[in-house]
């Protein structure tokens, strides 16, 4: 919780340009000094609404965020989603699934506590990655009320084109999501949790819906990861090997093991967000990847 805090603040005050420049790794002289991280991009001065309007429909939006330690990218992220959903005219609550346990980020899993934790007031569900913001306002972000949209399609996203490939952004119902058991928890580091969701979808007989009459090509959104200085889990150790690509026919909500360890209502640029932070559970019988080493 104080690394969250202490870092929202390192970054709103290199944003405001008061940070000096970074100290020596070790702060004695005669070091090399490691080369700078790259600077985010800041939100825009102006404060964000943080109306959330009735009148703009019944609906409401849970944007779920797995997330752990990308602080830049959610100083960008959170005002840019939140202007951009009001503009819309989308009700919306922004929550972010902080992972501050020992184990391998588990993406599905985070999903999953941000469903069971969105509330009673929130219908539909975004699986949102904090990397990715919308930049064509013609992008559909309302109730997927005949199936699943997926809003980072295979043909706008800038680096997944698979047809198969579900991740990124999807829109999906309460109900949708909950008819697919949620998302498997076996898959700890990067990768797979997605193609194994799309196989519950067509379990689940729900038609994939994605949008349609964009022109923006892959220029539709701005992925903000640098692989250059934040580097993937994407180790593969023998056991995960072996099960990566299997169906998990069983677990998702109901096998589910997780405890919240504390939640905070935060302001960034005037863009409210909760974040939620989760200890997930790991049953090493089942899934020894959970750690490395």
């Amino acid at each position: 919780m104080v690394l969250l805090l202490v870092s929202l603040l390192w970054l709103q005050l290199s944003c405001s340009g008061d940070m000096s420049a970074s100290p020596r790794a070790d702060g004695r002289p005669g070091q090399q000094q490691p080369p700078a991280l790259p600077r985010p991009p800041c939100p825009s001065d102006g404060q964000a609404s943080a109306a959330d309007d009735p009148s703009w429909g019944p609906h409401k939006l849970a944007l779920i965020v797995p997330f752990r330690e990308r602080f830049e990218e959610l100083l960008v992220f959170v005002p840019f989603m939140h202007t951009f959903l009001n503009k819309k005219k989308i009700r919306h609550k922004i929550l972010v699934i902080n992972q501050v346990d020992h184990y391998r980020f588990n993406r599905a899993s985070l999903i999953n506590v941000g469903h069971l934790e969105s509330g009673n007031d929130t219908d539909y569900l975004a699986m949102h990655d904090v990397d990715l913001l919308p930049l064509n306002d013609a992008l559909d972000y309302g109730f997927p009320e005949d199936g699943p949209f997926h809003v980072a399609s295979p043909e706008l996203h800038p680096l997944y084109h698979y047809k198969t490939y579900v991740g990124g952004i999807l829109l999906l119902t309460k109900k949708h999501y909950g008819m697919c058991n949620g998302m498997s928890n076996r898959f700890w580091g990067w990768g797979r949790e997605d193609d194994e969701f799309y196989r519950r979808l067509r379990k689940a007989e729900l038609q994939l819906f994605r949008p349609s009459g964009i022109t923006t090509g892959y220029k539709t959104f701005h992925h903000i990861h640098d692989p250059a200085w934040r580097k993937r889990d994407q180790k593969r150790v023998a056991a995960q090997k072996q099960e990566q690509f299997k169906v998990d026919p069983d677990g998702g909500l109901t096998n589910l093991r997780y405890q919240v360890e504390s939640r905070q209502e935060l302001t960034i640029s005037g863009a409210p967000c909760t974040v939620i932070n989760t200890n997930l559970e790991c049953d090493q019988n089942q899934t020894p990847w959970c750690l490395l080493g």
